[in-house]
Parts: structure tokens; C-alpha cells; sequence
């Protein structure tokens, strides 16, 4: 099992990420709260991981903070929700906000986030109450000046076009992902106008 990686932040291309240690590139797929929080290319970075095997493919999951993580391992354990779904919900709202939605049994809440359901938001609420991580030590995304610089350039990209890809990645269809970035084309970078799409689209 992979825990942690610490190393140098090539690529980040929402939901993905790249990161080199020692000469290996690492690709790690990541809810947006995370691609956020994570520096520029170049920078040093260490996440926390998450490592699925399946018969086609090992698939690496990297976390900001270990808080994110121990969530994603809880909702992963309830039944019908998939890693992929999981990144939804972590993208589109952080651990403690979560964790509101489930104790005050806010159902409109939760179905606003890609991929769930009325059903989906009810079974989140009834499962997830006694599969709760303990959150008294909450893990810090460390950026440490040990880890040599990277110099590598960024991609030429378009951040609407990949801040569109991103949300379709994470769930919601086309047009939807579409009408959730109107107006956010002046934000900035394509990991803003994610984070700002998915806290305009909860906030209802």
C-alpha cells in the first residue's frame, strides 16, 4: 500500500495530477479541494494516498490533508458509492461540512453534488452516522524545502475547456458543467473556476 508520496508537482491537469519522486512519475487523481490547495508546477508537494487495485489498473488517490483521506476511505465503504463519486462529494464540500449535512439530515443539501440522488443522499446519512473518522488530528498539506525544484513549464491550456472536462469528470453531464461556468471565465486559473462552480452550484 502507497500511504504518502512527497516529491515534486509536474503536471496538474484537474482531476489529475502528477508528481515525481526520485525519478518516478506518480499519477494521482484528486477532488478539487485538494488540486487547490496544491502549489505551482515545479513546487514541492506531499499528499497523502490512496491506492485501489483492480484487475485492470491500479488507480492512486492523493489528499491534501489526512482528514480528506480517512472520509474518502468512510465513503468508499458505503454501499453503491465509488471512488469516483466519493471525489464528487469531497470536491464539493470539505470534511466538516460533510459531516453537518449527515447529522442534520440535510437530504436537499447533498443531492446537489455530482452523482447523488435523493436515495443516494439518504443512504449517505444513515451509513455514514457510525462510520465517522476521528477528526481531533487533522493532517497538513506539507511543503517542505528538502525536495529539489522541478523546472518544468507549464502546459498551454485552456482553463475554461479543462475546468468543463473536470466537471464532467467528476459527475455532472455537459450542458450542466457548462451552465455552471458561465460567468466564471475572469476567475483565474481552471482549479478557481471549479472550486467557484461547485460552491455557487451548493449553495443552490
Amino acid at each position: 500500500m502507497i500511504g504518502r508520496l512527497r516529491g515534486t508537482l509536474l503536471e496538474k491537469q484537474p482531476p489529475w495530477m502528477v508528481v515525481d519522486v526520485a525519478g518516478v512519475g506518480y499519477e494521482l487523481e484528486a477532488s478539487m479541494t485538494t488540486l487547490v490547495a496544491m502549489p505551482g508546477i515545479g513546487e514541492p508537494i506531499s499528499l497523502y494516498t490512496h491506492l485501489t487495485v483492480r484487475e485492470d489498473a491500479h488507480l492512486l488517490y492523493g489528499f491534501a490533508r489526512e482528514q480528506e483521506r480517512a472520509l474518502f476511505r468512510a465513503l468508499i465503504k458505503v454501499n453503491g458509492i465509488g471512488p469516483k463519486l466519493a471525489l464528487g462529494i469531497l470536491s464539493g464540500m470539505d470534511e466538516e461540512a460533510f459531516v453537518r449535512c449527515v447529522m442534520d439530515d440535510d437530504v436537499k443539501t447533498l443531492t446537489r453534488l455530482p452523482g447523488v440522488g435523493k436515495k443516494t443522499a439518504e443512504r449517505l446519512i444513515i451509513e455514514m452516522r457510525d462510520r465517522f473518522p476521528h477528526w481531533e488530528q487533522p493532517g497538513e498539506l506539507a511543503v517542505g524545502t528538502q525536495v529539489p525544484t522541478a523546472n518544468v513549464p507549464p502546459r498551454a491550456t485552456d482553463p475554461l475547456a479543462d475546468a468543463e472536462a473536470a466537471l464532467v469528470s467528476l459527475g455532472y453531464k455537459p450542458a450542466e458543467a457548462a451552465r455552471m461556468l458561465v460567468g466564471l471565465e475572469e476567475v483565474g486559473t481552471t482549479e478557481a473556476m471549479i472550486k467557484a462552480a461547485l460552491t455557487r452550484r451548493l449553495a443552490g
